[in-house]
């Protein structure tokens, strides 16, 4: 005979199993929850597409190099132990050819040629008086008044004062030269790039006082692999970018005949316009335009950068968006070139790509039009007032 405890237990379970299966008899009754017909998935976003365009690019080559003086003459002290009196230009004034530029005390150099020059008119007056013996030698000598030995002493005394005389007129004429060399003038035209002479100073012979950059020309001294040379050829335009922020467009005069043996490098020349403010010794980065080619381009802001690679989003015909992997080249303003991975009249994401994931569906609107420009400025006129 069982016991009431276990009578109560039995109870309690058929109770509790009777209720669990009730439970699932009410769910499994429950009739499922249907989609509505023509429902639509909400679009991620709302975008603008574009299509790559083929377009003309330049083929440029990238270099560096420094800024230099096309030629930089040296003025120097022709004489020496002069004291420099006088100096009239500084560093960055521009002069013309035979332009003084500084004056050596010249007091003893101006005696000194007075003195041969006196000498001069001394010697000329004694080749006068033997030019004259020696006529009237010849004369009384052909007529037998004087003795062969006379007449021979004579004009051996001609000739001894025409050499003399010589003489003295080629001292005198070294004696103008120096005194003219007092004077410091310009060799050409240009502008003055360094300056050492200092008012007092004694000069030695020989020494720089000025720098002198002719013509104000300078260059672009670029340097360009051996490998890249063959593509250089002069004349091609050259787009230089100086270390002072001026953008400088030169030709290439010459290419170095020689190539470094340590950096496999060659010296390209480039002449840069008159008037520059970039100044020689400044550093520069420059690119030889080598010729045109036809590109697939696109915006920059179509182009996403995930994981070191770039992507484009095309939008397939149910509007969802596939991401592409595409090679880039080179770029123009706010253009790049897409190298491969796309084609022409391939509708992509002009913009906000970097918000989509592959797969999203987005509502493609059109590009909004561009506000005339009297309306923009008047409603930036009342933005001001406002």
């Amino acid at each position: 005979m069982r016991s009431p405890k276990l009578k109560s237990i039995c109870l309690a379970a058929l109770i509790v199993a009777s209720g669990a299966g009730g439970f699932w008899v009410a769910i499994a009754g429950t009739p499922a929850k249907e989609v509505p017909a023509g429902f639509k998935p909400k679009a991620a976003l709302s975008v603008v597409t574009v299509t790559p365009r083929l377009g003309d690019l330049p083929m440029t080559l990238s270099a560096n190099g420094g800024i230099a003086a096309w030629q930089e003459a040296i003025v120097g002290s022709e004489v020496g132990g002069l004291r420099v009196a006088e100096v009239h230009v500084n560093v960055g004034d521009v002069v013309k050819r035979g332009q003084e530029l500084a004056r050596f005390a010249n007091e003893a150099v101006a005696a000194e040629l007075a003195q041969q020059e006196a000498s001069v008119e001394e010697l000329d007056s004694a080749l006068s008086e033997a030019l004259a013996n020696a006529e009237r030698a010849v004369t009384l000598g052909s007529r037998g008044m004087v003795s062969t030995q006379h007449t021979t002493q004579a004009l051996t005394s001609k000739r001894s004062a025409q050499a003399r005389l010589a003489s003295g007129q080629a001292r005198l004429r070294a004696m103008q030269i120096r005194f003219n060399q007092t004077r410091l003038v310009a060799p050409d035209d240009g502008v003055i790039s360094s300056r050492t002479a200092t008012v007092g100073a004694v000069a030695q012979q020989g020494q720089e006082l000025f720098r002198l950059i002719r013509k104000q020309r300078i260059e672009w001294r670029a340097e360009v692999t051996s490998s890249d040379l063959p593509r250089i050829k002069p004349g091609q335009t050259v787009t230089i970018l100086a270390a002072n922020g001026e953008t400088l467009v030169g030709k290439v005069r010459v290419i170095a005949p020689s190539v470094d043996r340590a950096t496999s490098n060659a010296t390209v020349y480039v002449d840069l316009p008159a008037g520059s403010k970039a100044s020689a010794g400044m550093f520069a980065s420059g690119q030889f335009e080598l010729g045109r080619s036809e590109a697939l381009m696109v915006r920059q802001s179509a182009v996403v950068m995930r994981d070191g690679f770039s992507y484009v989003y095309r939008v397939g015909a149910d509007n969802k968006v596939v991401q592409t992997k595409v090679a880039l080249g080179r770029r123009l303003g706010d253009q790049v070139e897409i190298l491969h991975g796309i084609h022409a009249e391939t509708p992509i994401v002009a913009q906000g790509a970097g918000f989509l994931a592959n797969g999203d569906l987005v509502k493609v609107v059109p590009a909004a039009p561009a506000a005339p420009i009297a309306r923009r400025a008047l409603q930036g006129q009342q933005l001001v007032s406002n």
